[in-house]
C-alpha cells in the first residue's frame, strides 16, 4: 500500500461518505489506491433529519453510521481530526489536535500525505454577524446541536410542568430565524412533538395556549429559493397549524430573552433557533493560496479540481461550482452533493488512469419540503418526469423518503438498508413517539 494512489477526502457528509465507500470498494479493496477519510465527528448522520432530532422525532443514534466500522466494512482507513491548513507544495493536510469532554487530549497534530485530495466539509450557518446570534440562537448544523436544541426544548417543557405562578414573558416560544426548508419543516415538526411531550405527563401544559412557534423571513415569502406554488402550500399549512410566519422581518439583535426586529418590534423567546444562510467554514478563505469567493467556498472548475491546483477537488456546499455561462453556481442541496459524490468516482479513476477528466452538469430533479406527518409538497422536474409538476401529500412524503434511502443504500447497500429499516420499524412500536430524555 505504500507505492499506491493515496486519495485523502475531508468531510464525511452525505457526498463524502459516498465517495470514500465507493472508492474503498472498488479501488481500496484491490489495493489500487489507499482511500482516507478525515472527519472530526466519529459518526455520520444524514444533515436533511437534523431537524427532526431537534424537533425530538428522531433518536439520532438509529441512524448514525460509524465511521470507523463503516471503515472497515468499505475499505478504507478513517482518521478522527479536524482540518486546520494545507501545505499544496509538500501535498500534506494539516490537523489540529483533538481533546475529549474533560479536556485530555486524543490525537496530537499531525499531517496527512495525499495525491488527491478531495475537500467536501459541507457547510455551516451564516448569521451573517447579527449581534447576539452566535451567543443566544441554536445552529442546525451538527446531531450534537440538534440534540442539544431538543435537550432544552424539553428542559423547558419540564420547567413550565414544574414550577409555581404564571408563565414568564416568552416562556415556551420558539423563535426560527429563517424560512427556507430547514426552519419550515423545523416548525412543523415542533408543533407536533410539543403536542406530543404533553401527552406524555405534562399536564399542566395547554400547547395552543402557552407555545408559540415564530417562523421569521427576510424575504417577501417562505422558501424563497424554492418555487412560489410550493411557497403558498407551505405556508397555508403552517398557518393552519398555528405556526406565526412573519414575512420581510429583519432581525437586528437576537438576545437572552428573544429577538429584536429591525422594525423595532420585540418577540419575547425562550428558544431561538438561526436558520437563515449557510457558507462554508471560515477556515476555508485561501487556504494556501487556494481560490474560494464570499461565501468561504472554494471555486472549482467543471471538473471539480479547484482552479489554483488540479491535485485537489471540492464538491458539495463547501464548493462554488458553476452551474451555466450565466455565472449561477451549483444550489447547496442533498441531490448535487450525491450527483457530485457519484461524478467523482469515475474522475478519480480517470485520473489515476491519466486520461481526461469529464465536466459535471448539474440535473435539478426538483425539491421536496417535508412537514412532518402533516403532509410533504414539492416539484419534480422534467429531466424526471417530462415536465414540471407540483406535488403534495402521501407521493411526495413517499419521494421525500427515498431520497434518504437512495443514500442509505449508497453507504450500506441494499441489504444492510432493508435490514435497519425494519429495525427502526420494530423498535418505533415499542419506544414513545416522541424522544424524552
Amino acid at each position: 500500500m505504500n507505492q499506491a494512489h493515496r486519495i485523502v477526502v475531508v468531510g464525511g457528509g452525505a457526498g463524502g461518505l459516498e465517495l470514500v465507500t465507493a472508492l474503498g470498494n472498488t479501488l481500496g479493496k484491490h489495493g489500487k489506491a489507499h482511500v482516507t477519510l478525515i472527519d472530526r465527528a466519529r459518526a455520520h448522520v444524514w444533515k436533511p433529519l437534523l431537524h427532526i432530532i431537534a424537533a425530538g422525532s428522531m433518536d439520532p443514534g438509529e441512524h448514525q453510521v460509524n465511521y470507523l466500522a463503516q471503515a472497515k466494512w468499505n475499505h478504507f482507513d478513517f482518521r478522527l481530526g479536524e482540518m486546520i491548513g494545507l501545505d499544496r507544495q509538500a501535498q500534506l493536510v494539516h490537523l489540529g489536535e483533538m481533546r475529549d469532554e474533560e479536556g485530555r487530549q486524543i490525537t496530537a497534530p499531525r499531517s496527512i500525505p495525499y495525491d488527491t485530495l478531495v475537500i467536501c466539509l459541507g457547510s455551516v450557518t451564516n448569521d451573517f454577524g447579527t449581534p447576539g446570534a452566535a451567543q443566544y440562537a441554536v445552529p442546525l448544523d451538527t446531531p450534537t446541536e440538534a440534540v442539544r436544541f431538543n435537550r432544552r426544548l424539553l428542559n423547558a417543557c419540564i420547567r413550565a410542568q414544574s414550577q409555581d405562578g404564571p408563565r414568564h414573558p416568552g416562556q415556551l416560544h420558539v423563535a426560527i430565524i429563517g424560512a427556507g426548508a430547514t426552519g419550515s419543516e423545523l416548525a412543523a415538526e415542533l408543533h407536533r412533538t410539543a403536542r406530543q411531550m404533553v401527552a406524555y405527563g405534562l399536564d399542566r401544559i395547554d400547547p395552543q395556549r402557552d407555545m408559540r412557534i415564530m417562523l421569521i423571513e427576510a424575504a417577501s415569502r417562505i422558501l424563497p429559493a424554492l418555487p412560489e406554488r410550493m411557497s403558498v402550500a407551505t405556508e397555508e399549512l403552517l398557518k393552519e397549524l398555528g405556526v406565526e410566519v412573519m414575512t420581510n422581518c429583519r432581525v437586528a439583535e437576537v438576545r437572552e430573552d428573544g429577538v429584536q426586529l429591525s422594525s423595532g418590534t420585540f418577540l419575547p423567546a425562550e428558544l431561538v433557533v438561526w436558520s437563515a444562510g449557510v457558507k462554508a467554514p471560515d477556515f476555508l478563505r485561501d487556504i494556501d493560496g487556494l481560490e474560494t469567493n464570499r461565501a468561504n467556498q472554494l471555486v472549482v472548475e467543471q471538473t471539480l479540481q479547484t482552479t489554483r491546483d488540479p491535485n485537489i477537488f471540492a464538491f458539495g456546499d463547501c464548493a462554488a461550482c458553476p452551474l451555466d455561462e450565466t455565472g449561477r453556481l451549483v444550489p447547496p442541496r442533498a441531490q448535487a452533493a450525491h450527483q457530485q459524490a457519484s461524478h467523482m468516482v469515475g474522475q478519480i479513476k480517470r485520473r489515476m488512469a491519466g486520461e481526461a477528466l469529464k465536466p459535471y452538469h448539474y440535473r435539478d430533479f426538483g425539491s421536496l419540503v417535508s412537514l412532518g406527518r402533516y403532509s410533504t409538497v414539492g416539484n419534480l422536474m422534467g429531466s424526471l418526469v417530462g415536465k414540471n409538476m407540483f406535488i403534495e401529500g402521501y407521493f411526495a412524503r413517499l419521494m421525500y423518503r427515498s431520497l434518504y434511502k437512495m443514500h442509505e443504500v449508497a453507504v450500506s447497500g441494499w441489504w444492510r438498508t432493508m435490514v435497519d429499516t425494519l429495525a427502526r420499524s420494530l423498535s418505533s412500536r415499542v419506544e414513545p413517539t416522541v424522544k424524552l430524555h
